[in-house]
């Protein structure tokens, strides 16, 4: 019996990590994070639950990682401290993996492996093929595993269209031969299911980007995925055309170049590439910056042009800055605050929602079709996506003739089962959400959210009082501080009622000869909050954190 177990990625953007299981050998794809949404405050970043890895631990015989977007190998780091299987991947995509397991002391225990598209490998009871896809990165590669019941393929994240760079064409002669031979399931990535026909070409973003730059009077500024090689690539064809130096900014682009030309997905001259602090030297018409930030992450090289505070760049008039990379849902409030900066810095911002200047890494509708109809498959499986792109997948895969029993619209948990009776969803296994806070995994849950949601909308008061242990007597107090309240000096009368309440309670629980001695800091502590509570939704309509604290001495 094969078994296939999401545990992210479904029903979702990110957090892709898929478990394969036959008999008492585990193989898994890929182990994604995402970044927090708005409610997760303070939150780093978020990864799947390992509750089932944990558990499972001594069956995990490899981990096979589809391409180097973090939403497929960030978790790596804190997956590999639960347990430490052998890790597969392409050359580019285990370049960035060393790198980012180096800076979470796991590198030196890590068992990695390189595995170059059009090679496979045998573990267990599984054969795992790596077939090229083109994707907003390079190196990228769907899976065909062959299992005793059949053959699976997962497509990871693909599109199919043209790339600039050589052999990095999605390789649909080998999905249509294991077409030919026979597929169990398809597994296919649903990102943009919702898009029709197909992805716009790479040449179209550089023929726009390419106009961009030559009609600039001063310096351009290009903003994107560090990991987009194949965008960066055509900048560098560009500025070579056009006689204008580079310099990367930003510590993520700069590797990921660097591992790029050392496995010949780039090339470019040594002495094109300029250091940022000779960027003085040069004449503003024959500058080409390429930087991180697309996405207005707080601390990236953008954000801190465009708020004033980067070491060595000052925003200017004639700056041209280009954000060559679609807004991720969650993200939009953050870009526009930069490009607001920017336009009062007196730049020239351009970004998709005015120019073509970006393409999207996953396939349209006619694409996915196209996926389908080459591999044939007897079920059909949507990954990669919400809950409705699943389903508009699914039904998309009834059109080109997938019958409505054989498609399997699995969330994270689920297990898939294959067996002589066929495909079918059968239970769940614990999956969810670990939330990374600092070094802290998994310790901030929903309560404390909740708690700082109250904090960031309502603040704080905070109840000060010393009490005499024997008589009861106030020694000190009650002293209010607050933190993001009210303004105590327009509310002052505020105050003096809110200590009356504080009084009241304080001797009404001194005069009950049925508390104890000990109990009575905790009791009034309890009331305090409660009465506090009460009183200051009644007054104002406000909900602050209460924290009372009560000595006795």
């Amino acid at each position: 019996m094969l078994k296939i177990i999401p545990l992210g990625g479904l029903g979702e953007i990110g957090l892709n990590m898929m478990v394969f299981e036959y008999d008492e050998t585990i193989i898994m794809v890929d182990a994604g994070l995402m970044f927090p949404e708005d409610y997760m405050l303070g939150v780093d970043i978020v990864i799947p639950d390992l509750t089932y890895v944990r558990e499972k631990s001594s069956q995990i015989a490899a981990v096979f990682l589809t391409h180097s977007h973090e939403d497929h190998i960030g978790a790596l780091p804190y997956l590999l401290k639960e347990v430490n299987p052998p890790v597969y991947g392409t050359p580019f995509t285990m370049g960035i993996v060393r790198n980012k397991l180096s800076e979470h002391d796991v590198a030196v225990h890590a068992n990695l492996n390189d595995l170059k598209a059009g090679e496979n490998i045998s573990i267990g009871p599984f054969n795992i093929e790596f077939i090229r896809v083109n994707h907003s990165t390079v190196d990228g590669v769907g899976l065909a595993i062959k299992t005793p019941e059949g053959l699976i393929i997962h497509t990871g994240d693909f599109k199919i269209n043209n790339t600039v760079i050589a052999g990095m064409m999605t390789d649909v002669n080998r999905f249509a031969r294991h077409g030919e031979e026979g597929v169990l399931a398809l597994l296919s990535d649903s990102t943009n299911v919702e898009k029709e026909g197909y992805t716009i070409s790479d040449m179209t973003v550089g023929d726009t980007l390419d106009r961009i730059i030559a009609s600039s009077k001063g310096r351009v500024i290009i903003a994107l995925f560090a990991s987009n090689v194949a965008r960066i690539q055509q900048l560098v064809d560009i500025a070579i055309k056009r006689k204008r130096k580079i310099i990367f900014n930003g510590r993520s682009i700069e590797l990921s170049v660097s591992v790029a030309k050392s496995l010949g997905f780039m090339d470019f001259p040594d002495d094109l590439i300029v250091d940022i602090r000779q960027l003085g030297l040069l004449s503003d018409k024959d500058v080409l910056i390429i930087t991180t930030g697309s996405q207005g992450e707080p601390m990236s090289a953008l954000a801190r042009m465009s708020s004033g505070v980067h070491k060595q760049i000052r925003i200017k008039e004639d700056d041209t800055v280009v954000l060559s990379s679609k807004f991720i849902p969650g993200n939009e409030r953050a870009i526009t605050n930069i490009i607001n900066s920017l336009y009062r810095k007196g730049a020239n911002v351009i970004y998709d929602k005015i120019s073509e200047i970006h393409v999207s890494g996953h396939a349209f509708q006619e694409e996915l079709k196209l996926m389908i109809s080459l591999t044939k498959p007897k079920y059909f499986m949507p990954v990669h996506g919400e809950y409705r792109h699943l389903i508009h997948h699914g039904r998309l895969a009834e059109q080109v003739g997938i019958p409505g029993e054989n498609i399997l619209i699995a969330e994270n948990g689920d297990i898939v089962v294959f067996d002589e009776n066929g495909g079918r969803i059968v239970e769940s296994v614990q999956t969810g959400r670990v939330l990374i806070d600092g070094k802290g995994v998994g310790d901030v849950g929903r309560s404390v959210l909740k708690e700082r949601r109250a904090l960031s909308e309502d603040g704080i008061v905070v109840v000060t009082m010393i009490l005499d242990e024997e008589t009861g007597t106030i020694l000190y107090g009650p002293k209010l501080e607050s933190r993001g309240f009210v303004f105590w000096m327009e509310t002052g009368h505020l105050v003096e009622d809110a200590q009356c309440v504080i009084l009241e309670i304080v001797e009404e629980v001194m005069n009950n000869s049925e508390i104890g001695q000990h109990d009575r800091p905790d009791i009034i502590k309890n009331r305090l909050q409660k009465a506090l509570r009460q009183y200051f939704y009644f007054t104002i309509e406000r909900r602050p954190v209460i924290l009372p604290q009560v000595i006795e001495v």
